[in-house]
């Protein structure tokens, strides 16, 4: 059987899986505690949620315990997935440069494909949230979103050896990410008014099974792994030793200007990451709060608006880059997070909720872009550790952000809602004021291109 190094549809039928339960998965839990607090059915219509908007109603003040319930439980949820989860993608991605990428794939896809047949347990027979902790931390052990998207952005890396051809496609991993996760959590709000939880938790089990059995039939590995197997087997110690050796020496061998940069983008990676993720992940439960008071269908809507911004930063990754140098495209980007955020702190109505995709319509270019930057600055060699550190970087960083901001937002919602989404905007000042650091040591984009030739020819003289 001939196989192909087509990643693409692996990805998309991960991330549409994914995000049609993410969304369910909040909404069910949303649900849930409602139904504890009021001891009641939760009731939903065609237009809004089952939303009290006077503040001297009793029902008010027990709506605003739930969503601080909510929040706070999906935290604790989160970071019992994380710490596994953080392990698995370093060693897996990282290994990734001997082993093969196809275990990044397939583990993740597993990982996942159990906790949708957990949660459609959950679901028909009513059990106890508390066991969701359980599944949490079993999937963390199959590894996580990070250990999926590290192993196939490396992937796409072996394949690439254009450095546009590599920021472009990269790109192109984001669009179909933004994209994806849109129409799904637009199709999430439909699948959960036509046929409930249990069945979109089942339709998202069978897509898992669709891609683990693409990826181990069909797709062809990048890395050779049949001369890795003509080799001595190694122990676990040894296997553990020559991963983090390889993520410790593309640090120490280093020239000292490649190794400051790495850092440096990694660091802003990481705190640009933070404020986006932390700022995203809380737009469900501001959606269901007064005074927008959504409904599934609703929310659904809100999600398919960023297939819009998915889009637009795409294009302007495509055309920007023509022109731009890349770390001016991520100024670009950072600056259009921060207009999207202040808006929708002070989004009251449902056009302006919309309508807050508009200034952030450039807002997801500063991910792929650095991401394509890191990869121009390490060797072929190198790309399965840059990758692991950027693997474990979205693990720790998305987990941490999640925690702050859902305590933060339980912290201030009764008093101002929008408080959170104010603080992830000026939280990017610290991405610009690294960015702008390096701007004033001249270390550009330029200088990420011409590092990798440098290197590769000075090795290969050596090794002549």
């Amino acid at each position: 059987m001939r196989k192909v190094l087509c990643v693409e549809p692996v990805i998309f039928l991960y991330i549409f899986a994914s995000s049609v339960t993410s969304p369910l998965v909040q909404q069910f839990i949303y649900r849930r505690l409602w139904e504890e607090e009021y001891n009641a059915t939760f009731v939903s219509d065609t237009n809004v949620s089952h939303c009290e908007e006077n503040k001297s109603s009793p029902t008010y003040i027990k709506q605003k315990a739930v969503q601080e319930k909510a929040s706070v439980f999906n935290m604790q949820l989160d970071l019992t997935g994380a710490v596994p989860s953080l392990i698995v993608a370093f060693v897996i991605v990282a290994n990734g440069d001997r082993q093969g990428r196809k275990r990044s794939l397939v583990l993740p896809s597993m990982g996942a494909l159990i906790a949708d047949i957990c949660l459609t347990v959950i679901s028909y027979f009513s059990f106890s949230l508390s066991i969701l902790f359980a599944v949490a931390f079993i999937t963390g052990l199959f590894g996580s979103m990070a250990t999926f998207l590290g192993g196939g952005f490396a992937f796409i890396a072996d394949v690439c050896h254009d450095e546009k051809q590599k920021t472009t496609r990269i790109a192109v991993v984001d669009l179909i990410f933004g994209v994806v996760s849109g129409l799904a959590g637009l199709s999430s709000g439909y699948f959960l008014r036509g046929i409930g939880f249990t069945w979109t938790f089942m339709i998202a089990s069978l897509l898992h099974v669709v891609n683990i059995i693409y990826i181990i039939f069909f797709l062809e590995d990048t890395v050779n792994v049949s001369e890795l197997q003509d080799q001595a087997p190694v122990s676990c110690k040894e296997l553990l030793r020559e991963t983090f050796s390889g993520v410790y020496m593309l640090f120490k061998t280093a020239p000292y200007k490649k190794r400051v940069l790495i850092i440096v983008l990694l660091f802003t990676f990481m705190t640009y990451l933070f404020t986006v993720v932390g700022g995203s992940s809380l737009f469900t439960l501001y959606e269901l709060d007064e005074p927008l008071c959504w409904n599934e269908v609703y929310i659904g809507y809100g999600a398919a608006a960023f297939t819009s911004v998915s889009l637009t930063s795409f294009l302007g990754v495509y055309l920007f880059s023509k022109c731009l140098k890349d770390i001016y495209i991520v100024f670009i980007g950072i600056f259009s997070y921060i207009g999207g955020m202040v808006m929708t702190a002070f989004a009251k109505t449902t056009l302006l909720m919309f309508l807050v995709r508009v200034p952030s319509s450039l807002c997801f270019m500063p991910i792929p872009v650095l991401r394509s930057m890191l990869s121009k600055v390490v060797l072929t060699g190198e790309q399965g550790a840059v990758f692991a550190c950027i693997a474990c970087l979205e693990v720790v960083t998305g987990t941490i952000s999640l925690s702050v901001f859902n305590i933060l937002y339980a912290a201030t919602v009764a008093w101002f809602s929008g408080f959170s989404f104010l603080l992830s905007a000026g939280l990017c000042l610290i991405p610009l004021a690294v960015l702008c650091w390096l701007l004033c040591k001249s270390w550009n984009g330029e200088d990420l291109a011409l590092l990798v030739p440098e290197e590769v020819s000075s090795i290969e003289s050596a090794d002549s």
